[in-house]
C-alpha cells in the first residue's frame, strides 16, 4: 500500500510539473489562474508529499497564490525553496537544503510586505547524504602551494592547502580520528587529524608513496613506495612507538603500486607494476622470527608488464579486488585459508583496456582509471554470506563507484550539475548524483562510527566529504 500511494503521489508530481512548465512556456496562453489579490488572504490547505529531502519536488494547495511565481517565495524550515510554478490555488517548488525544521510559509507580493501564509502541519524532513568539503583550497592565482594548517580559518593562510596528487587515504585503527595520506610523486606522509581540524606533514625523506595500512595489531604502518631499482625499498614499517617517523626496510623490489595486510592472518601483499606480479610476505614469520627483505614468494603474475593495480582484502578476509588502474577493470582473488594465501584472480567487472562510464553487471560494465577503493557493511545485507559493498574513486570518470558483492557497478555520487555544463568533472558539494562534482578523485576512506566517506579529489585540491547533512552547520 504504502508503494502504491508513493507511486500515484509521484504521478500528481509530475503531471503538475508538466502543467506548470506547459503554462510557463507557452506565451500566447496567459493562466486561467486569477492573479494574486493582495486585499485577499493567502491560504495553505494541504502539500504532497508529506516527507521527503533536499531537491524533493512539493505540492502546495491553498489559496490566492496568484499566477506570477516571481512575486511567490516559499520557506521550508526557513529556508528558502525554489518555486518553479504558481497556479492560483497551487503551488510547485523544490524543497531546499537543510529544511530540518520542517514548518512551510508561502509569502506572495511585494518582498517588503508580503502577505504571509503558514501551514497548520509540518514537513517531514530526511536528512540525504551529500558532497561537502573537508579541507583544501585554490586561489585565484593557484600559487597557494602546499602547507600545513587548519581545515578551515577565516584566515586563508592559515589553511592547509595542496592535495594535487593521487592520493591513498587510510584511518588509524587505534585512532579513528587519525587520518592518514601519502600523495603519489609527493614526498610526505600526511596526518589529518579530526580531534583539532589541522593537517600535518609527519615525514618528507619518500619519493613515490603509494598506499598505507597497518599490521593487525595497530603498531606498525605499512607504506609502499614505488621506485624504480630491484634492490630499493618497496615496502617498509613505521613504528607508533616513534610517532611513526622511524623508518624500517621490509621488502625490496621495484615499482610497488601498493601493499595490504591480511585483516585476519596478518601476511602482507604487494605488488609491482613490472611483470604485473603478485607477490606474499609473512608479516608474522617477519616479527617472530626475523625474514630477509626478499625473502618473498610471487604468487602469480596479473597480466602483461606495466600493470599498475592495487590490492584490497575484505574485513573477513575471505577474498581481495585487485583493482587495475591503467586498464580499466577490476579483479577478484579468492582466498585458501589452508594454505594461508590467495588463489588466481578472475574478473568481476569491466573489461581489459575498454575504458567507459556504463553501469551494469561484470564485463558489461565499463571503467576509467579506477583508483582507491574501501569496504562499507550494508545492513541490507544482513545474515547474507557477504555483507559488503565495495566503493572506489574512480579518476578519469569523476565519481565514486559501487560494486555489490554480485558484481553490479552503479554510480554512487559525482558527475551531476548538469545545467552548468555537460562535463562530468568540477568541483560542486551537494547532492550525490543531482548536484556534486569531483575533478580525477582518487583516494578514498569510510569512517563506519561516523558513517562518512571521506576523499582525496586531485584536481580539485581538496579533501572532499560524503555524509547525512549536518544539522549543525549552516
Amino acid at each position: 500500500m504504502k508503494s502504491e500511494r508513493w507511486r500515484i503521489r509521484w504521478m500528481l508530481l509530475a503531471l503538475a510539473a508538466l502543467c506548470f512548465a506547459s503554462c510557463k512556456n507557452d506565451d500566447s496562453d496567459t493562466s486561467e489562474a486569477a492573479p494574486f489579490d493582495p486585499s485577499q488572504p493567502v491560504l495553505i490547505s494541504d502539500f504532497t508529499p508529506e516527507e521527503g529531502g533536499m531537491g524533493q519536488r512539493l505540492v502546495i494547495y491553498g489559496k490566492n497564490f496568484g499566477n506570477d511565481p516571481d512575486i511567490v517565495r516559499v520557506f521550508i524550515g526557513g529556508k528558502e525553496a525554489n518555486v518553479i510554478g504558481a497556479e492560483g490555488e497551487s503551488l510547485y517548488c523544490l524543497v531546499p537544503r537543510k529544511a530540518f525544521k520542517g514548518d512551510i510559509e508561502v509569502h506572495v507580493g511585494d518582498e517588503e510586505s508580503p502577505v504571509i501564509a503558514k501551514s497548520d502541519r509540518l514537513f517531514v524532513y530526511q536528512r540525504k547524504m551529500v558532497v561537502s568539503t573537508v579541507a583544501g583550497y585554490r586561489n585565484e592565482r593557484n600559487d597557494q602551494g602546499w602547507k600545513d594548517g587548519k581545515f578551515k580559518d577565516a584566515d586563508q593562510n592559515k589553511m592547509a592547502s595542496g592535495f594535487d596528487r593521487s592520493s591513498h587515504m587510510k584511518f588509524d585503527p587505534l585512532n579513528p580520528k587519525h587520518l592518514w595520506v601519502t600523495f603519489d610523486e609527493n614526498n610526505g606522509l600526511y596526518l589529518f587529524n579530526f580531534e583539532d581540524s589541522t593537517v600535518t606533514k609527519r615525514m618528507s625523506d619518500f619519493d613515490r608513496p603509494r598506499s598505507v595500512d597497518f599490521t593487525l595489531d595497530g603498531q606498525y604502518m605499512i607504506i609502499a613506495e614505488d621506485r624504480g631499482g630491484e634492490n630499493d625499498r618497496a615496502t617498509y614499517t613505521l613504528s607508533r612507538e616513534s610517532g611513526f617517523k622511524s623508518r624500517t626496510v621490509l621488502t625490496q623490489y621495484k615499482q610497488c603500486n601498493g601493499a595490504s595486510v591480511h585483516p585476519v592472518n596478518g601476511e602482507m601483499y604487494f605488488n609491482s607494476y613490472e611483470k604485473g606480479q603478485f607477490f606474499r610476505f609473512d608479516l608474522n614469520k617477519y616479527f617472530s622470527e626475523g625474514l630477509g627483505t626478499k625473502a618473498y614468494e610471487q604468487l602469480f603474475v596479473v597480466h602483461d608488464p606495466s600493470w599498475e593495480y592495487k590490492i584490497f582484502i575484505h574485513p573477513t578476509g575471505s577474498y581481495a579486488y585487485i583493482v587495475v588502474i591503467n586498464q580499466h577493470y577490476i579483479l577478484r582473488v579468492d582466498y585458501n585459508w589452508e594454505k594461508e594465501r590467495f588463489n588466481q584472480p578472475y574478473l568481476v567487472c569491466g573489461q581489459l583496456r575498454e575504458a567507459g562510464w556504463v553501469d551494469g553487471v561484470g564485463s558489461a560494465v565499463r571503467l576509467r582509471n579506477p583508483y582507491q577503493g574501501v569496504f562499507v557493511k550494508n545492513p541490507e545485507y544482513a545474515g547474507k554470506p557477504d555483507e559488503y559493498d565495495f566503493y572506489f574513486a574512480e579518476q578519469e570518470n569523476h565519481d565514486i563507484r559501487k560494486l555489490t558483492p554480485d558484481g553490479v557497478v552503479t554510480t554512487f555520487a559525482g558527475r551531476g550539475s548538469s545545467s552548468i555544463n555537460p562535463d562530468p568533472w568540477g568541483y560542486v558539494d551537494g547532492d550525490l548524483r543531482e548536484e556534486a562534482r569531483f575533478d580525477k578523485p582518487t583516494g578514498i576512506a569510510y569512517d563506519e562510527e561516523e558513517g562518512a566517506f571521506y576523499i582525496g579529489d586531485r584536481s580539485n585540491w581538496r579533501i572532499r566529504k560524503i555524509a547525512l547533512e549536518e544539522v549543525d552547520e549552516e
